[in-house]
């Protein structure tokens, strides 16, 4: 996954139009233009992986510009049992935004109009977004979006959120998962960042949330993933995430 916006670098030059759509409602054409998009940033990209992985998707976030798809997320949501309660996790699998499109807001806000309708519709008590990072652009919207997430540089992980981690992360990638290191390693099953996207500049290093994505997931560029959660309740949503819904209008294809 990478949510590569609302960085420093690139310019968007034209507003984007964005599209919340149930998965049964996504045209092949549309899917195929998301492979397409996603294969120019990752490598080790097989066809019928992507596919399968997209069709256990609920939800798929369309950007547009004019007729041209730029950019996608999808979101899948999982349930189980954690400390004898049932848990409901938004995980968000892959996301990417064409690079002249960077620094545009529209995934951010779409994203916060997705999970402001999960929260009307699941007990926000029991929701959280699961997020697998095998980037630092994807890692570094944590804080671009929530007052509080884990792991984090500046803050023990407790253990009540490890065990979340934990139980979600084992249930969708069952022995993947490595609980010691909180990464999901796919063995080079599944596709990775291509070398540009894997530079990480001397300026960049310098951010406490990139430096410490770094040391947690040194592997990253074999397509290790950093295993992360955050509460989904409007209290942990911060003012750039408030900002970004805003300013951001979608459309339901339901």
């Amino acid at each position: 996954m990478a949510f590569n916006v609302m960085g420093s670098e690139g310019v968007s030059p034209v507003a984007l139009t964005s599209i919340i759509a149930r998965l049964a409602t996504v045209l092949e054409s549309q899917k195929e233009s998301m492979f397409l998009l996603h294969s120019r940033y990752f490598c080790n990209v097989h066809r019928d992986a992507f596919f399968n992985d997209m069709n256990q998707k609920d939800w798929v976030i369309i950007l547009r510009e004019r007729r041209e798809i730029v950019g996608f997320s999808t979101l899948q949501i999982l349930r189980c049992a954690v400390d004898d309660a049932e848990r409901v996790f938004l995980f968000s699998g892959d996301t990417i935004v064409d690079r002249e499109h960077w620094q545009d807001s529209t995934l951010a806000g779409s994203f916060g109009h997705l999970i402001l309708r999960a929260m009307a519709e699941y007990d926000h008590s029991s929701l959280y977004w699961f997020l697998i990072s095998k980037g630092y652009r994807t890692y570094r919207f944590l804080p671009v979006y929530f007052n509080s997430f884990y792991p984090a540089y500046n803050r023990t992980t407790p253990p009540k959120y490890t065990r979340l981690i934990q139980a979600v992360a084992i249930l969708k990638f069952g022995e993947a998962y490595d609980a010691r290191t909180g990464l999901v390693r796919l063995a080079g099953q599944k596709d990775r960042l291509t070398p540009e996207m894997c530079e990480v500049s001397e300026a960049r290093r310098k951010d406490p949330h990139v430096r410490f994505f770094l040391e947690k997931n040194p592997a990253y560029c074999l397509g290790d993933e950093l295993a992360c959660i955050a509460d989904v309740a409007r209290e942990n949503l911060n003012r750039c995430a408030w900002r970004a819904i805003k300013n951001t209008v979608v459309d339901w294809n339901e």
